[in-house]
């Protein structure tokens, strides 16, 4: 029976295994942009501006709409007339005009011929799709900047785990080795409790440890768009140091950021001049067929001989439309519109400088990251090589127990020190890349 629950957890076990899904930083973006809710209702909005551009052009096509009535009058209105109309001067006709019932149909068109606002809206319609284009573009690198950085930040994470259990690994044969000589008489008992309490505080470390990496994960998972139960696994290949290419400014002018406030300010102008269209005159040609039915009983399946008649007709016209004084509420609009589009301009130039400020920045921390990460690694190895000296000091009897104790710590806080520099260049050069407006190549 134990060996049938035996084989049973193994091939759970197995099956967990099985699951998890090694990620590149490429996966993990593609996955995020495929998959996280801000990437498609990015999408969504770029689907929407093609509705909303049918809509606009929809004002330049015809307008035909059709109608139909019934009505019963129980009290036909009477008019008073001169019945010198009729032969009987001096005489007062009381008559009734209309019928009990009367129905109708028909239809109606309308068609613009000059309305500038129609026309100002259908010039912006191409400016609308690549305004949502481009909005698509900053969520999406929005979307591959918050990724990578958690990405890196669960690397850093999982390497202090690795050093952690390594550090508890050779703490742990130190303790062996005062165990072995307290049970002979040759270490005193305070010195095996001092490796106990630091083997305890090791592991309370690596707890903490694990609970970072889970939470780091799950926020990884959360940018990605991925189940947070999933379990997924990072290789170490994808954090090798290379120094960034550190060219001249790029220009900034070709920053997504920019763009969509560019376009933005293009939309603006089309906004005015739509505004500004109120100030001319509109025409349009308008056109209706009607068929009606009059009579005292219901028309709509009566005959002539039921006292019913039907008879149609229909007008075509023009409509001309002259705008001439709207209480000075136009050029308001008008200059609202203006203003929109000079504090516009004013965030293009603060964007700029912000654009700028990022790459300056950018580049002076992968300067200052790559002098930290050699000078991390030279304090690695020095550390290592003292800790090694130290131990074999004290298993011959030429070194106390405090400086093996302090050589361990030295040496795990260099390694952390050494992985914390890998994270900062990471993150810097994401910046970097950022900065160049070169996001996309991480998915290349």
């Amino acid at each position: 029976m134990k060996r049938i629950i035996l084989i049973f957890l193994c091939s759970i076990g197995l099956s967990v295994n099985a699951q998890v899904k090694t990620l590149t930083l490429k996966e993990a973006i593609t996955y995020a942009l495929e998959n996280k809710s801000d990437a498609k209702k990015s999408k969504l909005q770029v689907e929407n501006s093609e509705y909303k551009i049918q809509e606009v052009r929809s004002r330049a096509l015809p307008q035909i709409t059709g109608n139909a009535s019934l009505t019963y009058n129980p009290v036909i209105q009477t008019t008073v007339i001169d019945g010198a109309g009729f032969g009987a001067p001096g005489t007062t006709i009381q008559a009734a005009f209309g019928q009990k019932w009367t129905s109708g149909a028909g239809i109606s068109l309308s068609q613009a011929l000059f309305d500038q606002s129609v026309f100002t809206g259908l010039k912006a319609a191409k400016s609308t799709r690549e305004f949502y284009q481009i909005n698509n573009q900053l969520t999406e690198e929005q979307v591959i900047e918050r990724v990578a950085n958690n990405y890196y930040s669960v690397y850093v994470q999982r390497e202090r785990l690795s050093l952690i259990d390594s550090s508890y690994v050779n703490t742990g044969k130190v303790k062996d080795i005062i165990q072995g000589q307290f049970d002979n008489g040759l270490a005193k008992k305070i010195d095996l409790d001092r490796i106990v309490v630091k083997l305890s505080n090791i592991s309370t470390q690596r707890q903490q440890i694990v609970n970072q990496i889970q939470l780091q994960e799950n926020a990884l998972k959360f940018y990605m768009g991925m189940p947070i139960e999933s379990q997924i696994e990072i290789p170490k290949e994808q954090f090798e140091v290379t120094s960034a290419a550190l060219t001249e400014s790029p220009n900034i002018e070709n920053r997504t950021e920019y763009l969509l406030l560019k376009k933005q300010e293009e939309l603006l102008v089309y906004q005015k001049k739509s505004v500004v269209a109120g100030y001319y005159p509109t025409l349009s040609l308008v056109a209706n067929y009607n068929y009606l039915g009059q009579g005292p009983e219901m028309p709509l399946f009566a005959k002539p001989k039921d006292g019913v008649y039907w008879s149609d007709f229909s007008a075509i016209g023009l409509n001309l439309r002259v705008p001439i004084f709207t209480g000075f509420g136009t050029r308001a609009k008008v200059r609202q519109a203006d203003v929109e589009i000079r504090s516009l301009q004013e965030d293009m130039k603060e964007t700029k400088l912000s654009l700028d400020l990022d790459y300056k920045n950018a580049t002076t921390q992968i300067q200052n990251s790559l002098i930290t990460i050699d000078n991390q690694k030279e304090n690695m190895r020095l550390a290592t090589e003292i800790l090694s000296n130290t131990r074999n000091n004290y298993l011959q009897g030429l070194a106390s127990l405090t400086d093996l104790l302090d050589a361990e710590n030295a040496s795990l806080e260099a390694q952390n020190n050494y992985t914390r520099a890998i994270l900062d260049y990471k993150i810097a050069e994401v910046s970097l890349i950022k900065s160049k407006g070169e996001l996309k190549t991480l998915i290349k």
